[in-house]
């Protein structure tokens, strides 16, 4: 499998919009790829699938684990592909800070993909090269070129003189500064590429600067010296029916794994999409409920005047309809959601907490979950694998579980019952399968209470 992984030196150092830029220009020359982001960032994947027109992965180790990503990889990215990996944050920045682990750099050797390193040279000189040497330094690597991000023509071929002389890499090219393919930020990170109109038209600009600015070809050539790549194979167990499981999807509910909804898939789940904001209740039938994050606060206003599909919610919920709400999809449980402006919004109220949103982040970061009691998706003192990125927070955050982050941070967290899992904390089915297909069994026990001998609900 070619593949190439896009890394940075820090986060800000534009290595979204040189991986997208890639993906734009091998689109334009109809060469077959797949699209992957290292971590648990689900805002571009977002950009990559709109780029190519089909998912974007995450490769996650701390959440899936290492073979889980390995096989992922592979399952995702056939021979006839090459794989584009997008970095996360600076290159060697792992677990706490204080580690590699769980970094790009550990995605990298794991991988065995050689790697590009976008720099921002603007406001350096020969400092670019000391940079770039501590970066060979540092620690075994794969380094094998590297891209500058907000050069020029003008001064291009002095970085390029710089780099190659004083560290060996090639420069494979830059990008200049590009006012007019700016999308703009939001507190976790960019904004979500179905809010840019002319995203399209910005994208497209991208690839035709990638293309004219980076050589591709030796891109390709690059890709083409990967190392090989071994893996176990993962067991999934599928369900004896198809049980439909309605999935929240719209501005508002965008935040999910491709990976964790195909897992669902193959265990038997028929995906039914549904709008919060817009839809007057819960598709008819359905045997569970998937609340994923996102932006409700953006729409706080309109999800409470859905009162009809808040309604519904909070009647399923209390009624056993096995639900699992992350971040914003806990939000919506809630009974009320005080926005940034003071202005409090009636939510569904099947969760007895007032969330609030806040100006900083809180519990931000991957941990571990240990159950203190049976419920959906776990058993009394198992653990399972999550990540948390919020800056609102609520007046009751549920204690049926104990949260350990690795620096060793404690704190009690998610509503949870039989039939439900609700907290801020953030789920990778792949890397929690014992918890997947305890939800699956769930809704399976749920369609067979409720359907009649037709085998509906």
């Amino acid at each position: 499998m070619p593949r190439v992984l896009i890394a940075g030196t820090g986060s800000g150092c534009g290595k979204t919009m040189v991986t997208c830029g890639v993906l734009g220009a091998l689109s334009n020359r109809k060469i077959h790829q797949r699209a992957f982001k290292c971590g648990p960032d689900y805002i571009d994947p977002m950009f990559h699938t709109k780029v190519l027109g089909v998912p974007s992965r995450n490769l996650d180790s701390f959440l899936c684990g290492d073979e889980v990503v390995k096989f992922l990889f592979s399952k995702n990215c056939p021979s006839y592909s090459i794989g584009v990996i997008e970095g996360v944050m600076g290159y060697y920045d792992g677990l706490s800070g204080t580690s590699t682990t769980e970094s790009t750099h550990h995605i990298a050797q794991l991988l065995n993909a050689p790697v590009i390193l976008v720099v921002d040279c603007k406001g350096k000189s020969l400092s670019l090269a000391a940079e770039l040497q501590g970066y060979q330094k540092f620690a075994p690597n794969r380094i094998a070129g590297v891209i500058l991000n907000r050069a020029n023509s003008h001064n291009f071929s002095m970085y390029r003189r710089i780099v190659e002389e004083y560290s060996g890499l090639p420069v494979l090219g830059y990008l200049p500064l590009l006012p007019e393919v700016s999308v703009g930020s939001r507190h976790l990170g960019l904004v979500t590429a179905g809010e840019i109109k002319d995203l399209r038209q910005k994208m497209d600009i991208l690839a035709s600067q990638t293309e004219e600015n980076i050589d591709i070809d030796l891109l390709l050539r690059i890709a083409a010296e990967a190392g090989p790549l071994s893996y176990e194979p993962q067991e999934i167990i599928r369900q004896p029916v198809t049980l439909p499981i309605a999935v929240a999807r719209d501005s508002a509910f965008c935040f999910y794994y491709q990976d964790s909804l195909d897992l669902l898939s193959s265990m038997g789940a028929k995906l039914i999409p549904f709008s919060p904001l817009t839809d007057e209740a819960l598709p008819e039938g359905v045997c569970g409920l998937l609340l994923g994050g996102g932006y409700p606060e953006l729409y706080a206003r309109s999800l409470s005047f859905n009162r009809t599909m808040l309604e519904d919610i909070a009647v399923k919920v209390r009624e056993g309809l096995p639900t699992i709400a992350e971040c914003g999809g806990f939000m919506l449980l809630c009974k009320e959601m005080i926005t940034s402006d003071g202005e409090a919004h009636r939510m569904s109220g099947a969760v007895e907490a007032i969330v609030r949103m806040g100006t900083k982040l809180s519990r931000f970061g991957y941990a571990r979950l240990s159950a203190r009691k049976d419920n959906l998706l776990a058993k009394s003192g198992e653990e399972l694998f999550i990540h948390e990125f919020h800056y609102s927070d609520a007046d009751a955050t549920g204690d049926s579980y104990v949260a350990e982050k690795p620096n060793g941070r404690r704190w009690d967290c998610v509503h949870s019952g039989e039939n439900l899992f609700a907290g801020y904390p953030h789920l990778h089915m792949w890397g929690n399968r014992t918890a997947a297909l305890r939800f699956m069994e769930r809704c399976g026990h749920y369609y067979a209470a409720f359907s009649d001998s037709s085998g509906s609900i």
